[in-house]
């Protein structure tokens, strides 16, 4: 019972550590960009779009597909770039133990 004991209190001060990990991870952003930057999307850790930046030059009301898929691609790498910046915290926590997204 001893060794239960202590194990609850690591996995206590685990999900403390954890709790102000997504904390801080939902405060930090990440910038990218697409279309040779014109068009850049700011997103914080929680995966939400802070800012989209789009260059006038990139709006052409002929071609708003383009628009869409530059939009689409620079949001679709924020994304990436936040899963990787999760991934790193995690593993610098849990010394690289792979631990199901508790994200």
């Amino acid at each position: 019972m001893k060794n239960m004991g202590k194990m609850l209190k690591q996995m206590q001060q685990m999900q403390k550590k954890i709790s102000q990990m997504q904390e801080e991870v939902a405060e930090q952003t990440v910038e990218t960009a697409s279309g040779g930057g014109m068009v850049k999307v700011v997103m914080n850790g929680a995966h939400e779009v802070v800012s989209i930046q789009i260059d006038p030059e990139v709006v052409d009301p002929e071609d708003i597909e383009m628009l869409e898929e530059l939009v689409a691609a620079a949001v679709n790498e924020a994304n990436n770039q936040v899963d990787a910046m999760i991934k790193e915290k995690m593993g610098s926590l849990t010394g690289g133990l792979p631990i199901p997204d508790i994200f």
